[in-house]
């Protein structure tokens, strides 16, 4: 069962388009919260699959990074995030994404 707090969190990774990215930090501060950590938690459990990211309930959760631009977390692990995260244009040197301010989306 989905909880509210997940299914926040995964409405708003949906907002990330593809080719960009934003932090656990800035969809906790979007919730009005500082649970970071239970951000990444939510997203560990994400039932809707990333893969096809178009599709209308995929949670695009590879496009959520840590707040220096570093990869982090990922249930199918950093190296399937770095690769999806390319596919999609991100350029990562030593699993942290170059340019980090240019590909960083703003949550509204």
């Amino acid at each position: 069962m989905i909880t509210k707090f997940q299914k926040r969190v995964y409405e708003l990774c949906k907002k990330v388009p593809k080719g960009r990215v934003t932090t656990y930090k800035a969809i906790a501060k979007k919730m009005g919260t500082k649970a970071y950590r239970a951000v990444g938690n939510a997203l560990n459990k994400n039932p809707f699959g990333i893969l096809n990211c178009s599709g209308k309930n995929a949670v695009p959760c590879h496009r959520v990074v840590a707040i220096n631009g570093k990869l982090h977390g990922f249930a199918r692990g950093l190296r399937k995030k770095a690769e999806l995260l390319k596919k999609e244009g991100i350029k990562i040197k030593n699993n942290k994404i170059e340019d980090f301010d240019k590909v960083l989306f703003e949550l509204r």
